[in-house]
C-alpha cells in the first residue's frame, strides 16, 4: 500500500510516520534525505539549493522504484503539497491519502519556533491550496493525538 503523508510544515508528518510504518516499511522523507547526504552537523530543515537539488533526484528515483513495491511492502510517503498532476498518479496506484493537520495556529507557532522563517509563506501557500480544495482529505488528524 501507498501512502501519501501531507500536510503543512510543521504538522507532524514524520511523527505520523514514525508512530505507523514498520521496519520493513519503505519511507520516503525529503528532510530525512537531506539529513542523510549533508556534512556533519546540518540542519535538519534548512538546505542549500545545491544539496537540494541532489535530494530532489533522489527522491524521484527513490518514489518511482517504491511505486513498483507497493503491492509487497508499504511505502509512506511525504509530500506537503502534492499538484494534480502527481495526485492523479497516486489516485492510479491506490495511494491512500492522509492528511496531516493539527490547525493552522498550531502549525504557524511550530515553525516560529523550530523552523526557517521562510517556511511561514510555505504553511500560507498549503492553507490556501487546501482551502480551495486542491487536497482530497482522507484523514485530518492533530499531529501528537493517536
Amino acid at each position: 500500500m501507498l501512502y501519501v503523508i501531507t500536510g503543512p510544515p510543521g504538522a507532524g508528518k514524520s511523527t505520523w510516520i514514525r508512530a505507523h510504518a514498520t521496519a520493513r516499511d519503505i519511507v520516503i522523507d525529503l528532510d530525512l534525505m537531506a539529513l542523510a547526504m549533508a556534512g556533519p552537523g546540518a540542519d535538519h530543515h534548512a538546505h542549500s539549493p545545491e544539496l537540494l537539488r541532489v535530494v530532489h533526484r533522489a527522491r524521484s528515483a527513490a518514489v518511482r522504484e517504491a511505486e513498483q513495491l507497493v503491492d509487497t511492502v508499504d511505502v509512506y510517503l511525504i509530500h506537503t503539497m502534492p499538484q494534480a498532476k502527481a495526485r492523479a498518479r497516486y489516485r492510479r496506484l491506490g495511494a491512500r491519502i492522509v492528511v496531516v493537520d493539527p490547525g493552522e495556529a498550531v502549525v504557524r507557532q511550530r515553525v516560529e519556533d523550530m523552523r526557517q522563517p521562510g517556511m511561514q509563506a510555505v504553511v500560507t501557500r498549503w492553507y490556501g491550496a487546501h482551502r480551495k480544495g486542491s487536497t482530497r482529505t482522507v484523514t485530518t488528524r492533530a499531529s501528537r493525538d493517536w
